[in-house]
């Protein structure tokens, strides 16, 4: 049982047909089919046909949604870990501020203290050199 295969071309054109002019035979050039059944003679006027919109962006239409998903997922676990290392840096710089204002607070109160003793320990100025009583001669 051999079973043979033939191949058919359908052609929407008619064959072409001629006609006689006294230049002698021309073929018939059939018009392109439109919706209106007339072609623009124009020649840079291309037919229309209807317009593909989408705004879609390349990697929807084209990647799979796994693929997408886990490029999101490292992001944002390379998003997490960047603001990891900024509050931990952060957190630093705060322990040295607090650190180094501990010890101006520690060095002021050891400066009051220093002041106070010498204070107590000096004798009283006479009244001769007292603000009040000291005037200038002139």
């Amino acid at each position: 049982m051999s079973e043979e295969l033939t191949t058919v071309i359908v052609t929407d054109t008619p064959p072409l047909e001629t006609i006689s002019t006294p230049a002698g035979e021309m073929p018939v050039v059939p018009l392109a089919h439109t919706s209106g059944g007339r072609v623009s003679g124009k020649a840079w006027k291309v037919p229309k046909s209807a317009t593909v919109r989408s705004h879609l962006p390349e990697g929807v239409k084209t990647k799979k949604w796994e693929e997408r998903m886990q490029k999101t997922r490292k992001e944002q676990a390379i998003k997490k870990l960047e603001e990891e290392l900024k509050q931990e840096k952060a957190d630093e710089i705060k322990r040295r501020k607090e650190i180094t204002l501990e010890r101006k607070k520690a060095a002021e109160e050891r400066r009051r203290l220093e002041e106070a003793k010498a204070k107590v320990r000096s004798p009283p100025l006479p009244a001769a050199f007292s603000a009040v009583r000291c005037y200038a001669i002139v």
